[in-house]
């Protein structure tokens, strides 16, 4: 994905929504190391919510108080597929403290 060819881009993107449950913890990894750019970024949680991976709940805590508006998407997006308890615990402090409505 950090190939500047955008189809080579979109292909891995695409195999990685599909696989993206058994490369969890190599997308949380790369989502952590990654600060320059903020599109790959918000991919990277994008894939990391479709892994549906309870590993991520601290990934998606810690991005509801983010600026950036499309990564407090993902984050809320990702809370909501996890599905659990811990997860809409999350989502309601973060909606009590306004980061997220």
């Amino acid at each position: 994905m950090r190939k500047k060819d955008p189809k080579v881009q979109e292909d891995a993107f695409d195999f990685l929504r599909e696989h993206a449950d058994a490369y969890v913890d190599e997308l949380i990894a790369e989502f952590a190391a990654e600060r320059d750019d903020p599109g790959l970024r918000c991919w990277l949680l994008e894939l990391i919510a479709e892994a549906r991976s309870p590993q991520a709940l601290d990934v998606f805590r810690s991005q509801l108080e983010s600026l950036d508006e499309s990564l407090r998407f993902w984050a809320v997006r990702g809370l909501e597929m996890l599905d659990d308890r811990e997860a809409d615990l999350a989502l309601d402090q973060a909606r009590a403290n306004g980061w997220i409505s």
